[in-house]
């Protein structure tokens, strides 16, 4: 059966940045900058990469055209998706600020749970969106490949470490690995990030938190467990961004902005679409309607580690 609630048609008003642009810009990856976001892609973008080869030559008198420039492409392709939800208003009567509905038999909406229908709406969807910028899988229903799988694909070009369970034993060798194998051409630059998952950065915690015989009792400036305060984290020179849609022993490192999120309007994210059924069938169901686009792709793979 149903869920929810009472309105009149689309909620797209004054406070809909409000409430629905949480459900793009809530996944943490895009919020905190850890992608580049590139929207108004109606169909598909192509994202072209320019290389070249030595540019410098022996001065003489004349032009003497040298190296190479090479010109390749990623196709970055968006797919559709929608959110379809229909709720019961009877489910709430007793439990959400029933007096604000009134004593008639036709209940109309509050407009505190309307409020509240939208922002639960947005952040569900917002959760689910930062697990498939990192696990997503095409071939899944409401999900589009995530870096993840775009990284393990066959000739998919990114350099590849052989990783293992993450534990507080192995977590500063292995995440030296990731380190290792980063280009030394990107190493130093400014939005080079080493992307890891919440696991990593607990046990990473740990770690310097003295539980470590690398570290010492007494872990970070002898502060032991009391040495973190939920501020930033890097690793021998590397900022460390926390993916919180990562697989558990999964690690990246790249420029956040050789990572692209595609989208159509950006607007599309802002809407959503609340029917009331009761003038339609009678019922007291309303309907939560959203539609928009989403996909990835990797500018150039060769500079991007994955260690899986």
């Amino acid at each position: 059966m149903a869920t929810t609630v009472n309105i009149t048609t689309t909620y797209a008003g004054e406070f809909s940045q409000k409430y629905i642009s949480a459900a793009l810009l809530s996944s943490s990856t895009i919020a905190d900058g850890g992608v580049e976001v590139m929207p108004n892609v109606k169909y598909r973008e192509v994202i072209q990469r320019v290389e070249t080869g030595s540019l410098i030559a022996d001065g003489s008198c004349d032009f003497d055209a040298s190296s190479s420039v090479t010109l390749t492409e990623v196709v970055l392709e968006p797919e559709e998706f929608q959110v379809n939800l229909q709720l019961c208003k009877k489910d709430f009567i007793n439990t959400w600020d029933a007096i604000q509905m009134g004593y008639s038999a036709f209940d109309q909406l509050p407009t505190s749970f309307a409020d509240y229908l939208i922002a639960h709406v947005a952040a569900k969807v917002a959760a689910q969106n930062e697990t498939n910028i990192w696990q997503g899988v095409t071939a899944n229903p409401g999900e589009y490949d995530g870096f993840e799988a775009i990284a393990a694909a066959g000739g998919s070009g990114v350099i590849p470490v052989a990783g293992a369970v993450l534990t507080s034993a192995n977590i500063l060798a292995e995440m030296q690995k990731v380190v290792d194998a980063i280009p030394n051409t990107l190493y130093g630059k400014e939005e080079l990030k080493l992307y890891i998952s919440p696991k990593a950065a607990k046990l990473y915690v740990q770690v310097l938190g003295g539980f470590a015989a690398t570290i010492g009792a007494n872990g970070v400036d002898n502060r032991g467990t009391m040495w973190y305060n939920n501020g930033s984290l890097s690793y021998n020179g590397v900022p460390i961004f926390v993916a919180r849609g990562l697989s558990a022993d999964t690690m990246f490192a790249a420029e956040s902005t050789n990572l692209f999120f595609g989208t159509g309007l950006m607007n599309d994210w802002n809407v959503v679409k609340t029917i009331d059924m009761a003038d339609i069938d009678g019922s007291q169901n309303v309907r939560v309607i959203m539609r928009f686009t989403a996909g990835l792709a990797i500018g150039v793979p060769q500079d991007v580690v994955y260690y899986s």
